[in-house]
């Protein structure tokens, strides 16, 4: 069955004219009605509201699709209606949406609403396809813009399917622990469900893993790269190449799976023959800046987190090897290594340590500038560390460093190419280390320095209520995108305040971080009937990765159901993180979880800070979400 034989002429409305989502849904309704398809036209509004209220059909990019599904439903059937304003639907990405489709299905076993969900989804991926619809003058035009692009698809499909579609995939995240490995099963999973030949590179914080052959690049049919951070991309050079992010490979793995066997791919071509290409689907400078800060802060994290378990473990030896009391002053200054063993850590951490900054830098600038970026983002990164604008400093110095070498490229661009050779390994470092050292010195040093010196003591000062709503605002955070963009910029503030030595700071941002998996494990075993099979089954795994400090764990339960699922966690993450912060509690370790437990301050009142506000989103997830049918 077509999309366009369920589409009644008298069911299309092309000058919408509706001021909410109720005017909207119950627009459609009449229209879907108009087509005599309805049996219980009241009957099967209130399938549509009900099913509304379980989420917003409102999909992004304009465009929502609500449904119905019962036994006032004669046949199926489609009705459209494009608002040429748009109308507040609550869509998932807030906007404005311009183009309904609203689907009718009886109550029978063939599912058929899921069916043109489905088709309808895939279309409406093109931009172009969905603007066209908005701007079809008549009914005749609307139904032929549909017709076309069904047709061309079914085509292109015949094609691919004629012989298993070989696929090839790459996927990685900027910290490389589980973004990448969750996005690399979502999408083998559905090729295989397609009969497609399907393998998966990964490039995890381990290097990469399954790295794809030139042989298998060759013979590919299509290649899927689901990237938050660089990768090699010159190898792909004249092939079939969809770019993305990766939380769409864990959210949208059937949409490319469909995408790369519809064949409407664009062809890769290396720019400026450069070896590593960016891989990040969204062109907003937004994204682009946090792709080069994720660069640095993955490279970074190596460092901060060993070097900071290390200096921990020193203090902690120090607490229970020494009496602080009968310490002078000026002993009590060299805590962490008054004792030989603690002193031994103290050396080995503290210089692991003191590469955080021109790390963080130097790959901030390479993911700008490629290699010719990591000496001046080392030396800008430096100057940073041994100054006073810490870890505000490295991360302009990264970027400076980075689009330094950019600037270098075009001065440099009209000498003889017999030159080129010289180009990185003298012109590019020599100027740029002193175009980068001059500015850091002399420009950036004195305000941000200024800056960074009166955040750190402002942090240092807080104290009671503005402690605690510091607490609840960063716990909140890291559930917010569960290892987006936010909860990522709540850790490296986490990470710098450690660099600072605020350690409350980074207690209240990781057990923020281990709530959402806890809480869903827990949500899994007291509410049963809110979740699938397949979620039961592997929602008491969580309970390891919220201990772990992983809390992407998390992602697929809200992906599921996002409108539920994340205010709840956000809850539960908010109070734990303002319970730390009640309670002082301390962290001088940047990661680990429970297994860095031992070097806490007030332990056990952080483990209640961890019970509490994992029992809340839990028992808030099990309230808010809707009984599953199996």
């Amino acid at each position: 069955m077509r999309i366009t034989d369920l589409l009644d002429k008298r069911s299309i409305n092309l000058n919408g004219n509706v001021k909410s989502k109720k005017e909207a849904l119950d627009a459609m309704i009449d229209l879907m009605a108009a087509s005599g398809k309805i049996a219980d036209k009241e009957g099967y509004r209130k399938k549509v509201y009900a099913r509304e209220e379980e989420g917003t059909t409102g999909i992004g990019e304009g465009i929502a699709i609500p449904h119905g599904r019962g036994d006032e439903v004669q046949a199926p059937g489609l009705a459209a209606m494009v608002v040429k304003n748009g109308v507040d639907f609550e869509a998932l990405d807030g906007a404005p949406v311009s183009l309904l489709f609203l689907i009718a299905a009886p109550n029978t076993k063939d599912n058929v609403h899921l069916d043109v969900l489905s088709r309808l989804s895939v279309l409406l991926m093109d931009e172009t396809f969905a603007n066209n619809l908005r701007k079809a003058k008549t009914v005749e035009e609307f139904l032929k813009i549909i017709d076309k692009a069904e047709s061309e698809r079914s085509d292109n499909m015949e094609k691919s399917n004629s012989r298993s579609a070989k696929i090839l995939a790459v996927t990685a995240c900027p910290t490389g622990i589980a973004h990448t490995y969750m996005a690399a099963e979502a999408i083998e999973k559905k090729a295989k469900e397609r009969g497609c030949s399907i393998k998966v590179e990964t490039r995890g914080s381990g290097g990469a893993k399954n790295v794809l052959t030139d042989e298998e690049i060759s013979q590919a049919d299509c290649i899927i790269v689901a990237a938050d951070t660089k990768v090699p991309m010159a190898r792909f050079t004249g092939k079939k190449v969809i770019e993305c992010q990766v939380s769409d490979g864990i959210s949208k793995a059937d949409k490319l799976i469909e995408r790369a066997l519809s064949g409407d791919v664009p062809v890769y071509s290396a720019k400026g023959g450069q070896e590593d290409s960016g891989a990040v689907s969204s062109g907003s400078a937004a994204h682009t800046i946090y792709k080069h800060l994720m660069s640095g802060v993955s490279h970074m994290l190596p460092f901060v987190v060993g070097g900071g378990i290390l200096i921990a473990i020193a203090f902690l030896i120090d607490s229970m090897m020494v009496d602080m009391a009968s310490l002078s002053v000026e002993a009590r200054s060299g805590f962490g290594s008054i004792t030989p063993y603690a002193a031994f850590f103290m050396q080995i951490g503290g210089k692991a340590f003191s590469f955080m900054l021109p790390i963080l830098a130097g790959y901030i600038a390479m993911s700008i500038a490629d290699r010719p970026g990591l000496a001046l983002g080392f030396v800008g990164g430096a100057i940073a560390a041994g100054g006073s604008s810490g870890f505000l400093g490295a991360l302009v110095a990264g970027f400076l460093a980075g689009y330094t070498v950019v600037f270098l490229r075009k001065i440099f661009a009209g000498l003889p190419e017999s030159l080129d050779g010289l180009k990185p390994v003298l012109l590019y470092p020599l100027f740029g280390i002193l175009i980068v050292g001059t500015i850091m010195i002399f420009v950036v040093e004195p305000p941000v320095g200024a800056l960074n010196t009166a955040m750190n003591t402002g942090l240092t000062n807080m104290s009671g209520a503005s402690k605690i709503v510091l607490g609840l605002i960063l716990g909140g955070m890291m559930s917010v995108d569960l290892g987006g963009p936010v909860n990522k910029a709540a850790y490296v503030f986490g990470t710098a305040s450690i660099a600072a030595g605020n350690y409350d700071i980074m207690a209240a941002v990781m057990v923020g971080g281990m709530v959402p998996p806890t809480a869903v494990a827990l949500s899994t075993l007291l509410f049963k009937n809110k979740f699938t099979r397949e979620e039961r089954k592997s929602g008491p795994t969580n309970f390891v990765m919220g201990m772990a400090f992983i809390s992407e764990g998390a992602i697929p339960f809200a992906a599921a159901d996002p409108l539920r699922v994340l205010p709840s966690c956000i809850v539960g993450s908010a109070i734990a993180g303002a319970l730390s912060m009640a309670f002082s509690c301390t962290l001088m370790a940047p990661h680990g979880g429970i297994f860095v437990f031992p070097v806490v301050g007030n332990a056990l009142l952080y483990l209640l800070a961890l019970a509490v506000g994992t029992v809340v989103s839990a028992v808030m997830m099990g309230f808010l979400k809707k009984p599953v049918v199996e």
